[in-house]
């Protein structure tokens, strides 16, 4: 089992920046790919970024390019998501995950955080 805990999320206004935690727990972190899923209301839950095992590798969604940075800390357990330029529609609940495959795909991911609130102010 893998136990995740997101933190920092809040409200902000357009245009301005939020660093995202993800604390994990459990089995070794760094057998596992990490990736940060959004699910705004009556929407389904898509994703935003992942990084594979060692950090090297890092896939985006198109919507997030260039204004959002995924990294790890290996020895702190920790993924992190950097968030700048936000836009109101940056709003939703965010979501770690952890799974064996680096991936895009919801079904890769065995382990989610309970998810942390972004708030986007235009």
């Amino acid at each position: 089992q893998v136990q995740l805990v997101e933190s920092g999320g809040g409200l902000v206004q357009a245009g301005g920046s939020l660093r995202l935690s993800c604390a994990a727990s459990g089995r070794t972190f760094s057998n596992y790919a990490m990736g940060w899923f959004r699910q705004a209301p009556g929407k389904e839950r898509e994703f935003v970024a992942a990084i594979s095992w060692n950090g090297v590798s890092t896939y985006y969604a198109d919507s997030v390019k260039g204004r959002f940075t995924i990294s790890r800390d290996n020895a702190k357990n920790t993924v992190y998501l950097r968030m700048n330029s936000l836009k109101p529609e940056d709003t939703a609940v965010y979501y770690c995950a952890a799974g064996p495959v680096f991936s895009r795909q919801k079904y890769n991911y065995n382990y989610w955080g309970q998810g942390t609130q972004i708030t986007v102010s235009s």
